[in-house]
Protein backbone atom coordinates (compact mmCIF):
# COMPACT_ATOMS: atom_id res chain seq x y z
CA UNK A 1 0.00 0.00 0.00
CA UNK A 2 3.09 2.16 0.65
CA UNK A 3 6.45 1.86 -0.37
CA UNK A 4 10.03 3.46 -0.73
CA UNK A 5 13.13 2.02 -2.52
CA UNK A 6 16.50 3.80 -2.18
CA UNK A 7 15.23 7.13 -1.79
CA UNK A 8 17.34 10.02 -1.08
CA UNK A 9 16.86 13.94 -0.13
CA UNK A 10 19.46 16.70 0.53
CA UNK A 11 18.45 20.45 1.04
CA UNK A 12 21.66 22.34 -0.01
CA UNK A 13 24.58 20.44 1.47
CA UNK A 14 22.69 18.77 3.99
CA UNK A 15 21.82 15.00 3.43
CA UNK A 16 18.69 13.97 5.09
CA UNK A 17 17.84 10.75 3.75
CA UNK A 18 19.98 8.00 2.80
CA UNK A 19 18.78 5.05 0.50
CA UNK A 20 15.27 5.08 2.32
CA UNK A 21 13.46 1.74 1.47
CA UNK A 22 10.26 0.19 3.53
CA UNK A 23 6.90 -1.43 2.61
CA UNK A 24 3.79 -1.07 4.66
CA UNK A 25 1.26 -3.43 3.65
CA UNK A 26 -2.47 -2.70 3.12
CA UNK A 27 -4.58 -2.41 6.98
CA UNK A 28 -0.90 -2.06 8.65
CA UNK A 29 -0.11 0.42 11.02
CA UNK A 30 3.47 1.37 10.45
CA UNK A 31 5.52 3.35 12.90
CA UNK A 32 8.85 5.38 11.72
CA UNK A 33 10.64 5.95 14.65
CA UNK A 34 13.45 8.54 15.82
CA UNK A 35 14.29 11.52 17.66
CA UNK A 36 13.56 15.23 15.90
CA UNK A 37 15.75 16.03 13.02
CA UNK A 38 16.04 11.96 12.04
CA UNK A 39 14.08 13.06 8.87
CA UNK A 40 10.72 11.39 9.54
CA UNK A 41 8.45 14.51 8.43
CA UNK A 42 10.44 14.50 5.26
CA UNK A 43 9.88 11.04 4.55
CA UNK A 44 6.15 12.09 5.19
CA UNK A 45 6.33 14.98 3.00
CA UNK A 46 7.76 12.86 -0.54
CA UNK A 47 4.76 10.46 -0.04
CA UNK A 48 2.39 13.05 0.20
CA UNK A 49 4.43 14.85 -3.30
CA UNK A 50 5.22 17.51 -1.02
CA UNK A 51 8.67 17.50 -1.39
CA UNK A 52 10.89 15.87 -4.52
CA UNK A 53 13.49 12.87 -3.35
CA UNK A 54 16.64 12.46 -5.55
CA UNK A 55 16.35 8.89 -7.04
CA UNK A 56 14.25 5.89 -5.90
CA UNK A 57 11.15 5.19 -6.24
CA UNK A 58 8.10 5.30 -4.17
CA UNK A 59 4.41 5.17 -4.51
CA UNK A 60 1.01 5.23 -2.34
CA UNK A 61 -1.80 2.63 -3.12
CA UNK A 62 -4.40 5.48 -2.81
CA UNK A 63 -5.52 9.06 -4.48
CA UNK A 64 -4.81 12.29 -2.75
CA UNK A 65 -9.03 12.08 -2.10
CA UNK A 66 -8.35 8.79 -0.71
CA UNK A 67 -5.90 9.78 1.76
CA UNK A 68 -5.91 11.61 5.40
CA UNK A 69 -3.11 14.12 6.58
CA UNK A 70 -2.67 15.45 9.88
CA UNK A 71 0.90 16.69 9.66
CA UNK A 72 3.17 19.44 12.03
CA UNK A 73 1.67 22.92 10.14
CA UNK A 74 -2.11 21.89 11.22
CA UNK A 75 -3.38 24.83 8.70
CA UNK A 76 -6.45 25.10 10.28
CA UNK A 77 -8.61 28.52 9.92
CA UNK A 78 -7.97 30.55 12.92
CA UNK A 79 -10.78 32.64 12.64
CA UNK A 80 -13.19 30.42 12.20
CA UNK A 81 -14.88 27.51 14.89
CA UNK A 82 -14.30 23.74 15.10
CA UNK A 83 -17.67 23.11 13.30
CA UNK A 84 -16.61 25.82 10.35
CA UNK A 85 -13.13 24.19 9.58
CA UNK A 86 -14.52 20.77 8.95
CA UNK A 87 -17.45 21.82 7.26
CA UNK A 88 -15.06 23.55 4.81
CA UNK A 89 -13.55 20.31 4.44
CA UNK A 90 -16.47 18.17 4.35
CA UNK A 91 -17.35 20.12 0.89
CA UNK A 92 -14.00 19.79 -0.66
CA UNK A 93 -14.78 15.93 -0.05
CA UNK A 94 -18.37 15.67 -0.51
CA UNK A 95 -18.96 14.55 2.80
CA UNK A 96 -22.64 14.85 4.28
CA UNK A 97 -22.13 17.32 7.12
CA UNK A 98 -23.63 15.55 9.45
CA UNK A 99 -20.22 13.41 10.13
CA UNK A 100 -18.71 16.40 11.25
CA UNK A 101 -19.80 16.07 14.66
CA UNK A 102 -18.94 12.45 14.17
CA UNK A 103 -15.58 13.40 13.83
CA UNK A 104 -15.09 16.00 16.95
CA UNK A 105 -17.15 12.95 19.14
CA UNK A 106 -14.60 10.85 17.79
CA UNK A 107 -11.40 13.08 19.16
CA UNK A 108 -13.18 14.39 22.37
CA UNK A 109 -14.29 17.73 21.37
CA UNK A 110 -17.90 17.71 20.43
CA UNK A 111 -18.71 19.77 23.16
CA UNK A 112 -16.30 22.55 21.99
CA UNK A 113 -17.65 22.21 18.28
CA UNK A 114 -18.17 26.57 18.53
CA UNK A 115 -15.37 27.26 19.83
CA UNK A 116 -13.01 29.33 17.85
CA UNK A 117 -9.66 27.65 16.96
CA UNK A 118 -7.85 30.37 18.01
CA UNK A 119 -8.87 29.94 21.54
CA UNK A 120 -8.11 26.29 21.20
CA UNK A 121 -5.07 24.97 23.30
CA UNK A 122 -1.94 22.92 20.92
CA UNK A 123 -3.50 19.15 22.39
CA UNK A 124 -6.73 20.45 21.53
CA UNK A 125 -5.76 21.96 17.72
CA UNK A 126 -3.88 18.94 17.35
CA UNK A 127 -7.20 17.22 17.96
CA UNK A 128 -8.95 19.04 15.69
CA UNK A 129 -6.56 18.32 12.81
CA UNK A 130 -6.80 14.45 13.64
CA UNK A 131 -10.77 14.55 12.95
CA UNK A 132 -10.26 16.69 10.02
CA UNK A 133 -7.61 13.98 8.36
CA UNK A 134 -10.39 10.90 9.23
CA UNK A 135 -13.38 13.08 8.67
CA UNK A 136 -13.90 11.31 4.58
CA UNK A 137 -12.80 7.63 5.81
CA UNK A 138 -9.71 7.87 4.24
CA UNK A 139 -8.05 4.46 2.53
CA UNK A 140 -4.46 5.75 4.05
CA UNK A 141 -4.23 7.70 6.95
CA UNK A 142 -0.30 9.52 7.53
CA UNK A 143 0.10 10.95 10.80
CA UNK A 144 3.09 13.03 11.76
CA UNK A 145 3.72 12.52 15.75
CA UNK A 146 -0.59 12.19 16.54
CA UNK A 147 -0.31 12.07 20.14
CA UNK A 148 2.35 14.70 20.60
CA UNK A 149 1.41 17.22 23.54
CA UNK A 150 -1.66 15.18 24.43
CA UNK A 151 -2.11 14.00 27.80
CA UNK A 152 -1.86 10.32 28.46
CA UNK A 153 -5.73 9.40 29.18
CA UNK A 154 -6.01 11.71 25.76
CA UNK A 155 -3.43 9.67 24.52
CA UNK A 156 -4.66 6.71 25.23
CA UNK A 157 -8.33 7.36 23.62
CA UNK A 158 -6.29 8.54 20.23
CA UNK A 159 -4.95 5.29 20.39
CA UNK A 160 -7.96 3.92 20.34
CA UNK A 161 -9.40 5.66 17.58
CA UNK A 162 -6.17 4.61 15.53
CA UNK A 163 -6.53 0.87 16.44
CA UNK A 164 -10.32 0.84 15.39
CA UNK A 165 -9.50 2.82 11.76
CA UNK A 166 -7.13 0.28 10.70
CA UNK A 167 -9.63 -2.76 12.15
CA UNK A 168 -11.59 -1.07 9.32
CA UNK A 169 -9.56 -1.20 6.65
CA UNK A 170 -7.20 2.32 6.86
CA UNK A 171 -3.83 1.61 6.31
CA UNK A 172 -1.88 4.02 8.87
CA UNK A 173 1.63 5.79 8.29
CA UNK A 174 3.00 6.99 12.05
CA UNK A 175 5.60 9.31 12.99
CA UNK A 176 6.39 9.26 16.61
CA UNK A 177 9.72 9.59 19.12
CA UNK A 178 7.63 7.29 21.47
CA UNK A 179 8.73 4.33 21.47
CA UNK A 180 5.93 2.73 23.85
CA UNK A 181 3.64 4.32 21.37
CA UNK A 182 5.01 2.32 18.87
CA UNK A 183 5.09 -1.10 20.93
CA UNK A 184 1.15 -0.50 21.58
CA UNK A 185 0.18 0.61 18.58
CA UNK A 186 2.37 -0.70 15.14
CA UNK A 187 2.34 -3.90 13.58
CA UNK A 188 5.77 -3.08 11.65
CA UNK A 189 8.15 -0.40 12.85
CA UNK A 190 11.36 1.39 11.01
CA UNK A 191 14.08 3.15 13.55
CA UNK A 192 15.65 6.23 11.70
CA UNK A 193 18.59 7.84 12.63
CA UNK A 194 20.49 10.52 10.59
CA UNK A 195 17.69 9.47 7.80
CA UNK A 196 19.09 6.20 7.61
CA UNK A 197 16.93 3.30 8.48
CA UNK A 198 19.20 1.38 10.74
CA UNK A 199 16.26 -1.41 12.05
CA UNK A 200 13.16 -2.74 10.50
CA UNK A 201 10.23 -5.32 11.16
CA UNK A 202 7.54 -5.49 13.75
CA UNK A 203 8.66 -4.49 17.78
CA UNK A 204 8.93 -7.77 18.60
CA UNK A 205 11.17 -8.85 15.64
CA UNK A 206 13.54 -6.00 16.21
CA UNK A 207 13.90 -6.56 19.89
CA UNK A 208 14.84 -10.43 19.25
CA UNK A 209 17.38 -9.63 16.82
CA UNK A 210 19.19 -7.78 19.68
CA UNK A 211 18.17 -10.31 22.69
CA UNK A 212 21.91 -11.49 22.87
CA UNK A 213 21.63 -11.95 26.46
CA UNK A 214 17.95 -14.06 26.44
CA UNK A 215 16.54 -11.34 28.24
CA UNK A 216 13.07 -9.03 27.07
CA UNK A 217 14.69 -5.47 25.51
CA UNK A 218 12.57 -2.86 24.97
CA UNK A 219 12.50 -1.42 21.38
CA UNK A 220 14.32 2.12 23.56
CA UNK A 221 16.73 0.14 25.06
CA UNK A 222 17.95 -1.42 21.47
CA UNK A 223 17.38 2.16 19.43
CA UNK A 224 19.61 3.62 22.15
CA UNK A 225 22.43 0.62 21.50
CA UNK A 226 22.48 1.49 18.48
CA UNK A 227 22.22 4.74 17.99
CA UNK A 228 23.40 6.54 20.91
CA UNK A 229 20.65 9.00 20.84
CA UNK A 230 17.88 8.32 23.96
CA UNK A 231 13.93 9.03 22.92
CA UNK A 232 11.08 8.32 25.37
Amino acid sequence: MISMHKINKSFGDKTVLREVSFHVAEREIFGLLGPSGAGKTTIINILTNQVIPEGGKHEVGATPMETGLMLEEDGLYKRLSLTENLNLFAGIYGVERAKVMQALKSVGLENDAKLQVSKLSKGMRQRLALARAILHSPKVLFLDEPTASLDPTTAKGIHQLIGGLRDKGTTIFLTTHNMEEAVDLCDKVALLNHGVIVEYGSPKEICDRHDSYKTVPDLGSVFRKMTGVKVQ
